[in-house]
């Protein structure tokens, strides 16, 4: 699994990278986590507002911080 998380590098977007941390370890998932700080490529991957995640190529949320609670329900998807 490749979970991607984009943002700017501002403190929620840093709180959303440790949280999917938090989650895939709570969860005991190998994944491969990305954080993605390159504006160009946040645009280029259709992000409109940041903190994002994508699972796999998807954007599964976009615009606000996510608990660790609900990255575990969204990674067991």
């Amino acid at each position: 699994m490749k979970i991607q998380v984009a943002g700017p590098g501002c403190p929620r977007c840093k709180e959303t990278h440790k949280n999917v941390i938090n989650a895939c370890a709570e969860l005991n998932l190998a994944a491969d986590v990305e954080y993605i700080t390159d504006i160009a490529k946040i645009t280029q991957l259709g992000i409109l507002a940041t903190p994002a995640v994508i699972v796999d190529g998807k954007v599964v949320l976009s615009g606000r911080m996510p608990t660790v609670e609900e990255l575990k329900r969204l990674l067991q998807k």
